[in-house]
């Protein structure tokens, strides 16, 4: 397991966040105010403006953190071994198989309870 350095907030992380967040905003609301402009025009600047937000926000100890993670998610996702699709196809027909088994007990069960409610009941007039 890697040692990693604590990440410290800085006040500036806030701003940094909020001006993200009004960027984000700010793209949206023009991205429909100037709706008379062709639509990859306004496409291409709201990915822009996402970009530039995205760069802002992993400028921060919450961005940089984000980023760590996923970066630790991606590894152990190469780490994990996956099943053939032998053993796949093996085991979605053996949980097929359980599910209908257990269907037909719990319908066998029912069918049973009622009949024997039903006994009871006329039994009792």
């Amino acid at each position: 397991m890697a040692a990693k350095a604590e990440i410290t907030e800085n006040p500036g992380d806030r701003i940094k966040l909020i001006g993200a967040g009004a960027l984000v905003l700010g793209g949206l609301a023009l991205f429909y105010t100037f709706g008379e402009y062709s639509f990859l025009y306004r496409v291409l600047a709201l990915l822009a403006i996402f970009g530039v937000a995205v760069f802002l926000i992993l400028q921060t100890a919450f961005g940089r953190r984000t980023s760590d993670f996923f970066k630790d998610s991606r590894t152990e996702v190469r780490k994990v071994v996956w099943p053939t699709r032998a053993e796949t196809t093996q085991t979605t027909l053996m949980v097929l198989v359980i599910v209908i088994i257990v269907g037909i007990f719990l319908w066998l069960l029912d069918w049973m309870l009622s009949g024997a409610f039903r006994a009871i009941t006329e039994l009792g007039r």
